[in-house]
C-alpha cells in the first residue's frame, strides 16, 4: 500500500509532455453559461464546462480541431479551428434552444423548469463528472464532498446512516428521485445506500425549508436525484471498480429505441464479504453487504413534445455486522451478537403531460418497503407503503409565472414495536392521508427584481391543519452579481422507529413521555453569487450563504438523564440552526480546476428548566466543515483528482464515567485518484482515506461493553466517522454512444 501511495504522489508532479497551445471559451445560451456540458473534438470529449459555462483544453499540438458541443434541450453546435504552435484560441459557443427537446434546467427550487441563474431559490447542481472525482458505490457515500452536506454513520455495527444538511439530522432532509418523494421514513435509514450512481444525470440540492412546495420532511433541505433522460443517455455504459478491502461495485446501463419509445436500463451490484477488525474489539469494522438495484425507465415521444415517462426500481440488500465469529445461524439468538438486515424495496414513478393547450402535468409515485431486521435479540420487522399523486398547472400571465397544484399522499406503516400498538397492546398500523394544495407566483416586478410568493395548505389525518407560506426575492445586479433572499416555514411529522436507529440497536429502553407533536420551523436564508475578476480571462465563481432556522416542538432524544434509557419528548424550549457558508469554483489557465467550500454553523437546543435557559450544542453536529476537489491535468489523457473534507469537533453520546472522549477531534478524509482517458474508455485508480483516519484513533474502545453485548451497558452509538481505513481502488469505465 505504501508503494502505491508513493507511486501516485510521484506521478502527480510529472508532466508527460510540454504545452504547445490551448483552446478556451464559454458555452452559453441567451447570455447565461451552460454548466457541465461536454466539449468534444472529433467525437472524443476533451473538456467539461464549469458552473458558469467556461471550458479550457490545454497541451494541444499544432493542427485542426473540430469542436462540438451537444446539450440536452439545445441544438448541437460545431466549429472547426486551426491551432498553431504556442497559440491561445478563444472559441465561444452560443447554444440555441431546440424545438424538439426540453431544456436541461433546474426544477427543485420552484417545482418547474427554470435556468439555474434565473431561479429565485438557490439550487446547487452536481453532475456525474463531479462525483467521478471520488468514485463511490452509492449516492450516500458520493455526497461526502459536497459542502454543507454530510453522510452520517449512526451505528458502529450495522453502519446505517442518514444525510445531514447544514448540521440538521437526516430526518430533516427530503431525498427525492425525479421530484417524487419516494425516499423517506424507512428508506432514509435503510435505503440510501441502494441508490446507484449509474442512473444519475445530476443531483440538485436546496438548503433550507421547502415544505411550502414539497410538504413534510423538507425542513432542513432537499436532495433531488434527477435520473438520466432516455434520449441523451449512452447506448452502453459500464463502471466497475474494486478495492484492496475486496469490495466490488458494478454499474451497467444501456438504452434501446423501439419506434417512438426509448427504454433505459440500469443495474448496480455491490458485494463485500470480508470481515475485518482493525480496531481489535472483536466486531466487524464495516458491515458485510450484498445488494442489487435494477432500474428501468420508459419514455414515449408524443405530439408537440408532451412529456410521458414511467420508471421503476427494485432494490434488495442483505447486510450484517457483529462479532467476528457470527454467522446467520446465530441470527436473533443470544449466543453471538449480530445485527442482520434484509431490505426489499420497489418503486414506481411517472409523469404525464395532459393533451391540452395548457401545461398541466400529472405526476405519481408508489413504493413498497419491507424490512426484516434483528439487532442481537431485538427483532424489528416493518412494512411501509407510500402512494403519491400530484397535478400541477404552469401558467404565465403578463409578468406573473404561476404554478398551482393539488397533491395527495397516503402512507401505510406497520411494525412490531410500540410505535404501531394501541393502548390495549393490539396492533394498530398507521394509515395517514395527507391531501394538500399549493400556489406559487414568480413575479417579475423589474428586469432586475423577481419576487416569489408561495403557500401550501395540508391536512394531516392525524395532526390536522398545516399551513406553510414562502417568500423569495432575487435581485440581479448584473450577470455577475445576484442576491437571493428566501424565507418560509416548515413542518415535520415524526416516526421515531424509522428515523432514530438508536431506538432499536443496543440494550437501552425506549421511553416516550408524551404524544409527540409535529415540529415547526421558521427559516430565513440569504444567498449571494458573484464572479470575482469578472473582466479577467478566467473569473472566480464565489457563492456566499447565511441562514437562520428556529424550531418549535423540536423532538430531542435524551441519552444523558438515564444511561439505561433513551427518552423522547417535545423540547421545552426551542432549537436554532444558524451559520454561513462559502463555495468557490476556479479554473486556472494551465487547466487546474478547484472546487472548494467551507461552512461555519451553530446547531443548538435551548431547554427551559425552572425558568432558566440551558443551551447545548446538538449531538453529532460539527461546528464547521470544509470540502475540496482539485483536478490537475498531467497531459492530454492523464489527470489527477485530489478530494477531501475536514470537520470540527462534535459532541458524542457517552455514558457515566465513560473513558471515551465526549468530543470528537478534528478529522479529515482525503482521497487521490489518477484517470487515464482513451477514446470511450477510462481507467482510474488511487487511494481512499490517505490519512488512514478512523474514529478509533486515540480512543480506548468504540463499542461500550463489547465483551458483554447482551447487557444494558452495551452501546454501539459512539460513532461519527466511517470505520474504514486507507485502501486502494482500481476501476474502468466504458461509454458507447452512437452519433
Amino acid at each position: 500500500m505504501r508503494s502505491l501511495v508513493l507511486f501516485l504522489l510521484t506521478v502527480c508532479f510529472l508532466k508527460a509532455s510540454a504545452q504547445v497551445g490551448l483552446i478556451k471559451g464559454r458555452v452559453s445560451a441567451k447570455g447565461n453559461g451552460v454548466a457541465f456540458v461536454g466539449v468534444k473534438n472529433s467525437n472524443r470529449q476533451v473538456a467539461i464546462t464549469d458552473s458558469n459555462g467556461y471550458y479550457l483544453v490545454n497541451e494541444l499540438t499544432e493542427g485542426t480541431y473540430n469542436l462540438t458541443v451537444s446539450a440536452v434541450g439545445y441544438e448541437t453546435e460545431s466549429k472547426s479551428v486551426t491551432l498553431k504552435t504556442n497559440d491561445t484560441l478563444t472559441v465561444d459557443f452560443e447554444l440555441k434552444t431546440s424545438a424538439n427537446q426540453l431544456r436541461e434546467v433546474v426544477i427543485s427550487g420552484t417545482l418547474k423548469e427554470v435556468n439555474r441563474l434565473d431561479s429565485p431559490v438557490p439550487v446547487e447542481v452536481y453532475s456525474p463528472a463531479f462525483f467521478k472525482k471520488n468514485p463511490t458505490a452509492c449516492i450516500f457515500d458520493a455526497l461526502q464532498n459536497v459542502n454543507g452536506v454530510r453522510p452520517q454513520v449512526n451505528c458502529n455495527i450495522c453502519n446505517t446512516g442518514d444525510i445531514h444538511i447544514n448540521g440538521l439530522e437526516g430526518p430533516y432532509t427530503m431525498v427525492m428521485i425525479d421530484g417524487m418523494p419516494i425516499v423517506s421514513s424507512l428508506s432514509t435509514v435503510y435505503g440510501l445506500s441502494g441508490i446507484p450512481n449509474s442512473l444519475v444525470d445530476r443531483i440538485e440540492i436546496v438548503k433550507g425549508p421547502a415544505s411550502s412546495l414539497y410538504g413534510s420532511e423538507a425542513v432542513g433541505g432537499l436532495i433531488n436525484i434527477i435520473t438520466k433522460k432516455t434520449g441523451s443517455a449512452p447506448d452502453l455504459s459500464a463502471d466497475v471498480f474494486t478495492t484492496t478491502w475486496n469490495e466490488l461495485n458494478t454499474d451497467l446501463g444501456f438504452k434501446v429505441k423501439a419506434g417512438k419509445s426509448n427504454f433505459l436500463t440500469g443495474v448496480n451490484y455491490f458485494n463485500y464479504q470480508d470481515p475485518i477488525d482493525n480496531n481489535h474489539d472483536n466486531f466487524t469494522d464495516v458491515t458485510q453487504q450484498q445488494r442489487i438495484s435494477v432500474f428501468e425507465k420508459w419514455a414515449l415521444q408524443r405530439k408537440n413534445n408532451r412529456l410521458f415517462s414511467v420508471a421503476g426500481r427494485y432494490f434488495y440488500e442483505d447486510r450484517w455486522g457483529g462479532e467476528m465469529n457470527w454467522n446467520k445461524g446465530y441470527r436473533g439468538g443470544d449466543v453471538r451478537y449480530g445485527e442482520s438486515i434484509y431490505t426489499s424495496r420497489w418503486e414506481l414513478l411517472g409523469n404525464y403531460q395532459l393533451p391540452v393547450k395548457e401545461r398541466i402535468l400529472y405526476s405519481f409515485s408508489f413504493n413498497s418497503h419491507h424490512q426484516n431486521s434483528v439487532y442481537g435479540t431485538t427483532i424489528f420487522n416493518a412494512d411501509q407503503k407510500i402512494a403519491f399523486n400530484q397535478l400541477t398547472w404552469d401558467k404565465k400571465v403578463h409578468n406573473h409565472d404561476l404554478l398551482t397544484g393539488v397533491a395527495l399522499r397516503y402512507t401505510f406503516y406497520d411494525d412490531n414495536t410500540t410505535a404501531t400498538a394501541a393502548a390495549d397492546k393490539a396492533n394498530k398500523p398507521d394509515n395517514i392521508w395527507l391531501p394538500g394544495i399549493f400556489v406559487q407566483d414568480d413575479i417579475s416586478v423589474h428586469p432586475k427584481h423577481n419576487i416569489l410568493l408561495g403557500m401550501r395548505y395540508d391536512y394531516n389525518s392525524n395532526h390536522g391543519n398545516i399551513f406553510t407560506p414562502r417568500f423569495a426575492w432575487k435581485w440581479k445586479l448584473n450577470d455577475d452579481n445576484i442576491f437571493r433572499l428566501n424565507a418560509g416555514t416548515g413542518f415535520r411529522v415524526v416516526n421515531l422507529f424509522t428515523e432514530d436507529h438508536a431506538a432499536l440497536t443496543g440494550a437501552r429502553e425506549v421511553v416516550i413521555l408524551e404524544d409527540l407533536k409535529p415540529e415547526k420551523s421558521y427559516n430565513v436564508n440569504l444567498n449571494y453569487n458573484t464572479k470575482l475578476f469578472a473582466k479577467a480571462e478566467r473569473p472566480l465563481n464565489l457563492e456566499l450563504s447565511a441562514w437562520y432556522t428556529y424550531f418549535n416542538n423540536r423532538i430531542v432524544a435524551d441519552y444523558e438523564t438515564d444511561i439505561n434509557k433513551i427518552i423522547y419528548n417535545n423540547l421545552r424550549g426551542f432549537a436554532i440552526s444558524k451559520g454561513i457558508s462559502a463555495n468557490i469554483d476556479y479554473s486556472f489557465r494551465n487547466g487546474i480546476k478547484v472546487l472548494s467550500g467551507f461552512s461555519l454553523m451553530d446547531v443548538s437546543v435551548v431547554n427551559k428548566i425552572s425558568g432558566a435557559r440551558i443551551k447545548k450544542r446538538q449531538m453529532l453536529t460539527e461546528p464547521w466543515m470544509g470540502t475540496w476537489a482539485i483536478t490537475v491535468p498531467l497531459n492530454k489523457k492523464l489527470s489527477m483528482d485530489y478530494t477531501g473534507n475536514a470537520y470540527g469537533p462534535m459532541r458524542l453520546p457517552v455514558l457515566d464515567e465513560d473513558p471515551r472522549p465526549s468530543k470528537s477531534p478534528v478529522w479529515s478524509i482525503q482521497n487521490i485518484q489518477l484517470t487515464y482517458n482513451f477514446r470511450q474508455f477510462e481507467l482510474y485508480g488511487g487511494v481512499k482515506n490517505l490519512l488512514n483516519w478512523t474514529p478509533s484513533k486515540g480512543v480506548p474502545y468504540l463499542i461500550g461493553s463489547s465483551d458483554k453485548p447482551f447487557d444494558p451497558s452495551f452501546d454501539p452509538s459512539y460513532v461519527y466517522a466511517p470505520n474504514q481505513g486507507m485502501r486502494g481502488f482500481l476501476g474502468v469505465r466504458v461509454n458507447v454512444k452512437r452519433n
